[in-house]
């Protein structure tokens, strides 16, 4: 209830504010699992892809955003839980698989489960090589994956910046992916990897960003 009112005022300022332009939204399932994963350059597109989908799509969000003092983080903190984004511990080995296991709990539910395959937002706009998670999370959920391309949200509060500033966007969703059968004969690695560069590559396909062949480097991202 809460999440629906929210979503509704966050909307029509948001929309009145930005006057966001919307492209593929007819891409989104309207029910059922489905994947979002996005490009990612900005700690906003958490909050501007929820308030652009007509269904509830959770994401995940580093616990430091929950735990941030001040006004301002209390008002971080407020944003994220009321849309329901889950709070984890970035990094490898286990604090991954648990993150790894929300999203599929997510999916198991029949809810839109949003994703960022870079892992850490963009300081260079440039789209980084993706992290298998998400090959992870489409094989084994056999949920749908929406490709999603972000336009101009790094500029709506550049990293140091106190306060949001309006900016024009742009959000752009692909056609869903099915990756429910056709990997069953690569090893569980290589099927991730596949299935993580051909997201990718639809999300390039999408952005026109320019593409690191690497991973992005989440510990430069740790004081945004």
């Amino acid at each position: 209830m809460l999440y629906g009112t929210l979503r509704v005022i966050g909307s029509v300022v948001g929309r009145a504010l930005y006057r966001p332009t919307i492209e593929g939204l007819e891409n989104v399932p309207a029910s059922g699992p489905v994947i979002l994963a996005s490009n990612h350059l900005s700690f906003v597109d958490s909050v501007v892809i929820p308030l652009a989908v007509p269904r509830r799509v959770r994401f995940l969000a580093k616990t430091e955003y929950f735990d941030s003092p001040g006004v301002r983080g209390r008002l971080t903190r407020l944003t994220l839980s009321t849309l329901g984004a889950l709070p984890v511990k970035r990094g490898a080995g286990r604090d991954a698989m648990t993150a790894l296991e929300a999203g599929l709990s997510v999916l198991r539910d029949g809810d839109a489960f949003g994703i960022y395959p870079e892992g850490t937002r963009s300081r260079d706009g440039r789209l980084y090589r993706g992290r298998t998670g998400v090959g992870h999370l489409a094989l084994t959920s056999g949920a749908p994956v929406v490709p999603v391309a972000l336009f101009g949200t790094e500029h709506i509060q550049p990293v140091g910046a106190r306060l949001p500033r309006l900016a024009p966007i742009r959000i752009r969703f692909g056609r869903p992916m099915d990756f429910s059968t056709g990997y069953q004969h690569l090893r569980p690695g290589q099927a991730r990897r596949q299935v993580t560069d051909e997201i990718m590559a639809a999300i390039h396909a999408l952005s026109g960003q320019d593409r690191a062949d690497h991973y992005n480097d989440h510990r430069m991202d740790q004081a945004a």
